[in-house]
């Protein structure tokens, strides 16, 4: 089972709608090269998701090299949604290790998700508050700067 499986009696996405350029279930193998034209990351990125457990178990073809999957699309596909929420790595790690021991913990990942959330909203707060404070600046300087064109006229 790949990280982001779950079990035959519940269904869920790990990220967002599917991509219209991904190839169909079961014709989805990509390269390491491929995933990072995907995704924007690095090959050397995909190494180190892999090697600390974000990304254990990637399929690898008869010669040792790596091959993707659709679901290993969609998990980096969230694995990037919580990169921007700011949750710190080993969060995202003990999330895909809390995925990959089944359904009994719900509850731990929801809460995982929970604290995750409360963070993103004080952020998101911090972040009008700045946007005020900039919008405030912006508008002394416009209406200073009509003050001095109005004086010039």
């Amino acid at each position: 089972m790949t990280v982001m499986e779950t079990s035959a009696t519940s269904t869920d996405s790990c990220a967002g709608p599917r991509h219209a350029d991904r190839r169909p279930d079961g014709q989805d193998n990509y390269t390491i090269s491929e995933v990072a034209a995907f995704t924007g990351l690095t090959a050397h990125t995909l190494r180190w998701y892999e090697r600390i457990g974000l990304m254990p178990h990637i399929d690898r073809s008869h010669t040792g090299q790596r091959r993707y999957s659709n679901r290993d699309l969609d998990w980096l596909d969230l694995v990037g949604k919580l990169r921007l929420t700011g949750m710190p790595v080993a969060d995202m790690v003990r999330y895909a290790e809390l995925v990959r021991e089944g359904d009994h913990t719900y509850s731990d990942r929801f809460e995982l998700l929970q604290a995750t959330r409360r963070d993103v909203l004080d952020r998101i707060a911090e972040l009008q508050d700045t946007l005020a404070v900039l919008d405030r600046k912006i508008n002394f300087y416009a209406d200073a700067g009509r003050a001095l064109a109005s004086e010039r006229a």
